[in-house]
């Protein structure tokens, strides 16, 4: 019992990560359908991070309305930039990309995510290259291999792959779409370049949000309070950005059953459970570790179009998924590596530490006896001489 216990403990944040990928899988074919139906994307992440807060801060009255910490303005400020970086900007920053490029090009871009994230842990301290070590080259190795895979599943189709028996038409023609429902008629050709560098901007973004809360988590390690402070510091950038820029005023009409769907399950649940999830397992494995998980739901994305949105699988699918699930392995064993050696020198320095006491014990108790003894004596002789 206390052995699938401790397993369960360990394997707490790979499941989490996993369950986080699948939700913005989910999210992704929602976005899909909402474009499809015509929805601004500026409204929906502004309300997707309003639904967002009011969840989280359901979830902060109920579970830690008497243990949070004291709240500084060095952690508003800290929560402000969280919800620029990882909230209003990535999400408007990625949308735009999404207008102006394909939705292929788009994730690809994203999985770049690990590359930044895992140059910037190094320059901020939070992870060590070890580039001479097993575990160093192993992490490297495969961070790389998960983002060959990511391209390689996005930029090369080979043959078709019938996998289904079935198909769930989901997505309807629209005019103001694509077939994907990624491209908005004001999409320009000469203007994709802002496409792509509004994608690499996103991915900065989200590497960058990913380290502040490494920095938040330590500071205010309440996780529902801090997710809470996020959401609503980028709920007001999203929805002042929104209310400037959208001129349509019934564009904020959530009347449309997917609509009203896609704003409930992102703010909810991508912008809830998944940024508590991803804040707890960024304290406890580090910004790296939440983010060598970004390709896999590229993979599950695929899966569910094939199966929801009419796109097909090709060979080039399938060598990219297990390219990346094979990277994402390596990632995990490397880290798994490093804790154990950390925890191993840990308990090593214990060691030592406990042994040097127990020296100064003894050597303490052998010079008091000696005076004990020698006191004796001394009472001895003094009694023999009177």
């Amino acid at each position: 019992m206390n052995l699938t216990w401790k397993l369960m403990q360990e394997l707490k944040p790979t499941l989490l990560m996993v369950l986080v990928q699948v939700s913005y899988a989910f999210s992704s074919v929602l976005y899909k359908l909402a474009i499809n139906d015509g929805m601004s994307l500026r409204v929906l992440s502004a309300y997707r991070l309003i639904f967002g807060a009011a969840f989280s801060f359901s979830l902060a009255l109920i579970f830690e309305r008497k243990k949070r910490p004291k709240l500084t303005w060095r952690v508003v400020l800290m929560s402000f930039f969280s919800g620029l970086f990882g909230g209003s900007l990535f999400l408007n920053l990625f949308f735009f990309a999404l207008a102006l490029v394909s939705t292929t090009y788009a994730y690809a871009v994203f999985n770049l995510v690990p590359a930044t994230t895992f140059i910037l842990s190094i320059l901020c301290g939070y992870e060590n290259l070890n580039a001479r070590t097993a575990a160093g080259k192993t992490k490297v190795l495969g961070t790389m291999l998960g983002i060959g895979g990511s391209m390689l599943l996005s930029f090369f189709k080979g043959m078709k792959i019938n996998i289904w028996n079935f198909h769930i038409k989901l997505l309807h023609k629209n005019d103001n779409s694509d077939q994907l429902g990624t491209r908005t008629p004001h999409a320009n050709p000469k203007t994709e370049w802002l496409g792509v560098l509004s994608g690499i901007g996103s991915c900065l973004s989200f590497s960058i949000w990913l380290i502040i809360q490494a920095k938040v988590s330590k500071e205010y390690p309440s996780h529902h309070s801090a997710t809470a402070l996020m959401a609503l510091m980028g709920a007001i950038q999203a929805t002042a950005f929104a209310l400037c820029v959208e001129k349509d005023w019934s564009q904020w009409n959530l009347g449309s059953s997917i609509r009203l769907l896609t704003a409930l399950f992102s703010g909810t649940v991508t912008s809830g459970f998944v940024i508590i999830a991803t804040t707890w397992c960024v304290r406890k494995r580090g910004p790296l570790y939440a983010s060598v998980f970004n390709p896999l739901s590229l993979v599950l994305v695929a899966i569910a179009a094939s199966m929801l949105l009419q796109e097909h699988l090709y060979v080039g699918s399938v060598i990219g998924a297990v390219l990346i699930v094979c990277g994402l392995y390596m990632v995990l064993w490397g880290k798994n590596k490093e804790m154990k050696t950390a925890t191993h020198l840990v308990s090593l320095d214990n060691t030592k530490e406990f042994g040097v006491i127990t020296d100064v014990v003894v050597v303490s108790t052998t010079e008091n006896s000696d005076r004990e003894n020698n006191s004796h004596d001394n009472c001895k002789s003094n009694i023999v001489t009177n």
